[in-house]
């Protein structure tokens, strides 16, 4: 339920709707901007009527929102969510570029990687340390010792990190260590780590799940923003089609539907959606134009030797002259880099 207030309202007034809300045992969700300004009714209102708010001098309208999502819902917050990680920022004018490897392999390979991506534009350094496989014999990521590496980067270049973690079993230590704290595909819906994410302060970079519809993605949202944490940052990386060229289908269109329905940032991850090196370019670049507000890319030094995902990554060079691109189709887009 949305209550949009009046704006000739008293703060006094304002205050006994809150009141009112509490008593009820609902959450209230705050939102003012410079032409709007409503109270967000979180819980269960079905049972509310309506006319119940109508009676208060201080409210103008009550809106039932339709969807099962609230704080996610745009309805709730009208003007587009920006994350702040330190210095650097996701969503707004700035496009977030995210670059590294797949995962992190030596100390050597993620500093150099990370000096390189800095130099082009970049910035945000991704590295795994854990890492989801779909083989158990599989390589599975330096774990401790990849965050320890990550941290070293981050200290000899200046970029926030952003890592993906795999249960609550390090927590405290992505909490402390980390700066953006991704949560892969497969555990989009694993709902009791999303609720302890959510007792975090933690910006949380949510990546869509295999086969996942849009409104699934932002419930898995809500699961963190419902524990108090609104640093919700939503990542496309491709969906599974019966398509068997690419390793999935990037979905783009989900990209003006989630601005649309949501007031999150959307991260887009061509290297996973592709699986496949060369067309990072132009899905990165139409991902771009299709209103995106970041990119989450994957640079290698050495692919052809690389321990994860190597035919999805390119090289150095390559993100030079990528990033290039990306500042002239940025422009145009009246956004920066």
């Amino acid at each position: 339920m949305i209550l949009v207030i009046n704006k000739n309202a008293s703060e006094k007034e304002i205050e006994d709707v809150k009141e009112k809300i509490h008593a009820k045992g609902f959450e209230v969700h705050e939102s003012r901007g410079l032409n709007y300004h409503i109270l967000g009714v979180v819980g269960d209102t079905s049972s509310i009527d309506s006319g119940l708010f109508q009676t208060y001098n201080a409210i103008d309208k009550v809106i039932f929102v339709q969807e099962p999502y609230k704080k996610s819902n745009r309805l709730f917050h009208p003007d587009n969510s920006v994350i702040k990680v330190g210095k650097e920022t996701i969503g707004g004018d700035k496009l977030a570029i995210i670059a590294g490897p797949c995962s992190v392999e030596s100390e050597e390979q993620i500093v150099s990687i990370a000096e390189s991506v800095k130099k082009s534009g970049a910035g945000f350094l991704r590295g795994g340390a854990f890492k989801p496989r779909t083989s158990p014999y599989s390589f599975q990521g330096l774990k401790k010792e990849g965050l320890e590496l990550l941290k070293i980067a981050r200290e000899k270049t200046g970029l926030p990190i952003v890592t993906e973690i795999m249960s609550t079993d390090f927590l405290d230590d992505f909490v402390e260590d980390v700066d953006v704290i991704q949560v892969g595909a497969r555990n989009m819906q694993n709902f009791e780590l999303l609720k302890q994410l959510g007792k975090t302060n933690k910006p949380i970079l949510l990546k869509r799940g295999l086969s996942a519809t849009i409104e699934e993605l932002l419930m898995s949202a809500e699961y963190i923003m419902a524990g108090g944490n609104d640093n919700v940052i939503l990542c496309e990386r491709g969906i599974r089609t019966f398509e068997k060229f690419t390793r999935n289908t990037l979905d783009l269109s989900a990209i003006p539907a989630i601005k649309k329905l949501s007031h999150l940032p959307v991260i887009i991850d061509p290297s996973h959606a592709a699986g496949l090196w060369w067309m990072v370019e132009p899905l990165a670049k139409a991902a771009i134009v299709a209103g995106a507000d970041g990119l989450i890319i994957e640079v290698h030094n050495d692919p052809k030797n690389a321990l994860v995902d190597g035919a999805q990554s390119i090289k150095p060079d390559k993100f030079e002259h990528l990033m290039d691109k990306l500042k002239m189709l940025a422009a145009v887009e009246e956004r920066a880099i």
